[in-house]
């Protein structure tokens, strides 16, 4: 089994690192710290080892000086499940999920999971099924389909739901074997354009990506979490959103540190003059959107590249780039669910059922490879130009944990608990929404320590503009 250094290697020098600097990486702590048969802590750990080694080479790039990065494991899984450890003026989150989220039996014998935490996806779910949306309700009539056909007919009618596979099953998909030919980052140069200097005036209290301008439009973990790692490191991220687009208010908080924020109505034509001036001036572009949703109104990345050159656009998926579900729709939930996790993590615990993971494993590790990647991307557009695509997918982030392997006697391990947490891994700021206590970031660089200098700020409190480069 790979340990935690040769783990980083690998996703260090598939993305053209320099293995020299994997010399200047520790690494610290022990396998399990959760309880999971999947190895989770690591790979919470060296995906968010990458982020900040990219990090540091950027640093030493702009100022020509190394330093030196550390990842405790604990502290790394424990910001693998950041939202649950957050607390608003000392108050603990609300449920994290809708009542008719969750997993239903069908009549087949086999077992789906619905996700409804976003209003249009209830009523698609409701919609299909005829029924009024309560668990109750909901499960009488699954009862009474087969778990594909209902998986088949929800998406069709815009819900997001899952049948739950076993990993042969889900291997035996096109589109499993799709993702065994991408890569775990796809970084590809998809346009000719001059190379952009770093931002200059560094000082001794700046941070790696100082003056760097990034574009967040993203919802949920993923996508926000990579944005808030590129905040940690001094970029100013702007988070675009909508006043109509639901959100999940906890996670927004969580996932808002260090972020500006804004609301554009890109249905209109005046929305989107908005977000093209704002690209204009943007070195980054990350998105999460449905697949083909931003294409539709002139934001594809190949449009990016034309409006800004020189952009490094960001793509977030849940089942990948390539093969005959590139555009379904998904999150961490429901891709554990059809591609293998929830099944094995219930058979190892002996239960009829599925079994999540003891985290939202596939959003955050997919969140710090999209920012890893970001960096990777920017750094090389800064040596050689051109306009840059990297494309990220919480099944193919699946892919890679699983070929990780799994460990004996995982579910044996003895939960976090609150307290431990909250005593070693949480720091204490203001907000917009009051005082936080919430986790550190895990990677600690030696001369340029990761934070937050902005506070999380309730949704579309910034102008669209961007802040003047110091």
């Amino acid at each position: 089994m790979q340990s935690s250094a040769d783990i980083l290697k690998c996703i260090w020098t598939s993305a053209g690192g320099d293995p020299a600097a994997l010399g200047r990486v520790q690494l610290t702590g022990e396998e399990p710290q959760i309880p999971s048969s999947f190895r989770v802590a690591v790979a919470g750990q060296t995906t968010i080892a990458a982020a900040g080694l990219a990090a540091a080479e950027i640093w030493r790039l702009r100022s020509g000086e190394a330093q030196d990065v550390s990842v405790d494991m604990r502290h790394a899984v424990v910001e693998c499940r950041s939202e649950r450890y957050l607390r608003v003026d000392d108050k603990p989150p609300p449920p994290a999920w809708d009542a008719v989220a969750g997993v239903y039996r069908t009549g087949d014998g086999r077992f789906v999971r619905c996700h409804t935490n976003f209003p249009h996806h209830r009523d698609a779910v409701c919609n299909v099924l005829g029924c009024l949306p309560e668990r109750e309700k909901v499960q009488a009539v699954l009862i009474q389909w087969k778990g594909e056909d209902f998986e088949t007919a929800a998406y069709a009618a815009g819900g997001v739901v899952a049948l739950m596979r076993s990993y042969d099953e889900w291997s035996a998909l096109p589109q499993a074997r799709a993702l065994a030919e991408l890569q775990l980052v796809s970084i590809e140069k998809i346009g000719e354009a001059p190379a952009k200097p770093w931002p200059q005036g560094l000082s001794n209290s700046d941070r790696p990506l100082a003056g760097l301008r990034v574009l967040d439009l993203s919802r949920v973990i993923a996508g926000p979490v990579a944005g808030r790692t590129l905040a940690a490191h001094g970029a100013d991220v702007l988070l675009v959103s909508g006043p109509e687009l639901p959100a999940i208010p906890w996670l927004t908080i969580d996932t808002g540190r260090g972020k500006l924020t804004t609301f554009i109505e890109l249905k209109s034509e005046a929305g989107r003059a908005r977000l093209r001036a704002l690209l204009k001036d943007a070195d980054v572009f990350s998105q999460g959107y449905r697949p083909r949703a931003l294409a539709a109104l002139g934001f594809a990345p190949e449009d990016a590249a034309q409006i800004s050159p020189g952009i490094v656009y960001v793509t977030l998926s849940a089942y990948g780039h390539a093969g005959p579900w590139a555009e379904r729709r998904g999150f961490d939930s429901l891709v554990q669910t059809t591609t293998g996790f929830n099944q094995a993590e219930g058979q190892a615990a002996g239960i009829d059922g599925p079994k999540e993971l003891p985290a939202q494993m596939l959003d955050h590790a997919t969140g710090y490879l999209m920012a890893f990647g970001t960096m990777v991307a920017k750094a090389r557009q800064a040596r050689e130009g051109g306009s840059w695509h990297v494309r990220v997918s919480l099944a193919q982030t699946g892919r890679w944990l699983w070929n990780l392997g799994r460990l004996d006697g995982g579910l044996n391990t003895p939960d976090l608990t609150g307290d431990a947490v909250h005593a070693a891994f949480i720091e204490s700021m203001s907000s917009g929404f009051g005082t936080l206590k919430a986790v550190r970031h895990s990677a600690v660089l030696s001369t340029t320590p990761a934070q937050w200098s902005r506070p999380a700020m309730p949704l579309g409190s910034h102008p669209a503009q961007w802040p003047a480069r110091s």
